[in-house]
Formats: structure tokens, sequence, C-alpha cells
């Protein structure tokens, strides 16, 4: 199995809707394609995956995202994932909406929540004789940094010192999703974390860049509301980076 922690804010954590116009809804896994780990309500056994994914992760005082998730990108991103790879994933969720990355950083409260929900996903599989071959984070996260007029070196800066915590703690690659614009009627702008996003992904050989779908979905009319998206979108974001993300592992790199 590959072991996959889901983490970021709001557009990880999934709040996914249909409605006349975009009625798809959310997949369904595939046979044998991926499983959630459950560190906070079930952590004695796999449960088979389904949205809203992580719907019963809240831990208070760590990654509590108040029950808010509809609908995610894990599940597409885990079927196209399987379908290239033949191998399962097993999901841990650790996305907090609204978190901005300085929340992110060592020693908060949300690093040592997710590295404890990666440290029980991982000992379980061991005792339980499965055979865990990667471990990666996909990450998607940057709108409230957006939001906060952060330049592209600041984030950049405080994303490095997060992304050196979870390698040291056995995560090998961050796929990374970079964030689309804001549809609200004010004038922020997103474009300087996009171009952090680009750049870290270009400059850092443990960062994937597998999807930069989300940067369409506005003027597709595929955002609900000023941040997220209709579950359509999420399904295209989750596909687009599971074939990627897919099509980079089985090419041979670790």
């Amino acid at each position: 199995m590959d072991l996959f922690l889901f983490m970021g804010q709001s557009n990880m954590a999934g709040r996914g809707a249909v409605s006349e116009e975009h009625r798809e809804g959310c997949p369904e896994i595939l046979d044998g394609a991926g499983y959630e780990f459950r560190a906070v309500s079930a952590p004695g056994r796999l449960c088979r995956m389904c949205e809203p994914f992580g719907r019963y992760e809240d831990r208070e005082g760590g990654i509590d995202d108040g029950g808010r998730k509809t609908g995610s990108l894990v599940t597409a991103f885990t079927n196209a994932y399987f379908e290239r790879t033949g191998v399962p994933v097993v999901g841990v969720s650790a996305s907090k909406g609204g978190s901005s990355i300085s929340q992110w950083q060592p020693g908060g409260a949300f690093m040592e929540d997710v590295l404890s929900r990666l440290d029980a996903s991982t000992a379980f599989l061991i005792g339980e004789g499965y055979e865990i071959r990667h471990k990666y984070m996909l990450w998607c996260q940057g709108e409230t940094d957006g939001d906060l007029g952060r330049d592209s070196e600041e984030y950049r800066g405080e994303f490095e010192k997060m992304l050196e915590e979870m390698l040291g703690h056995g995560i090998e690659r961050c796929f990374l999703i970079r964030i689309g614009h804001y549809n609200g009627s004010d004038s922020r702008d997103y474009r300087r974390i996009m171009a952090a996003q680009e750049e870290t992904a270009r400059a850092n050989p443990n960062v994937v860049m597998v999807s930069r779908a989300f940067a369409e979905m506005k003027a597709r009319g595929l955002m609900k509301d000023a941040f997220h998206y209709y579950q359509q979108a999420y399904n295209e974001v989750g596909r687009e980076a599971g074939r990627n993300a897919g099509d980079y592992v089985e090419g041979g790199c670790p």
C-alpha cells in the first residue's frame, strides 16, 4: 500500500456541492483502490474510502475542520492513482479550512497533530502486516495566505520549513496541487501564492506539481462561492492529480 496524508486547507478538506447546472456528485471508490485510516475516530481498523473523506477526523486542539467537509477531491485522486499504479492507497485526513502556512510550522498544534496521525497510521499498518511501499503527502493550501497579502518569498520560506519537518518524519515526496483564483467582489489576488508554489516545485526536487486545474474553474463557472468549488471541479482536479502522481511514481521516481 501507499500511505498518503491529505493536507492543507478547505479545498483539500472538501466543500463540494451540486446544483441544477453542475450535477456531478462524489465518485465511489473502485474496489480495492483505497481505504481511510481514521486516526481520530477509528484507529483500530481501515475503513473503505468514501466521501466526505475525513468527515469524522476533527480533533479538538489540533486539526479541527468543524464538521464542514461535504465532498473532496480525495476519492477521485485515489481512483486515478490506483488505475495508474495498481497499488491501493491508505489515506489519512489532515486538513483545516482557513489555515495559513504559519499554522503548519514545526512545533505548532497542526504539525504535532499531523505527525501523530502519520505515526498512528504507520504503526497500525505495520502491526497488521501490511507493506507500506511509499509515504507521501498531497498538499493544497494557500488561499488564506493570499487573503493576508503574504509575499511569495515569505510563503516559500514557511512552506519549506513545513516540508522539511515532514521529510524528517518519513514523507518521501510532497505532491502539490496549486491553488486557484479568488472569486469574490474585492481585489484579493492569489497570483503571488501561485507563483511561490510554481517556484517551489521547480526548485525543490521533493515537491512535484500534479495539478494546476483549479485556476481554470472560475472562468468555467465551477466556483460555488468566493473560495470553493462544485463537486465536479474537485473530481476533475483529483483525477488529474492522481494520474500525474501515479505516472511520477511508476516512472521510476522514489
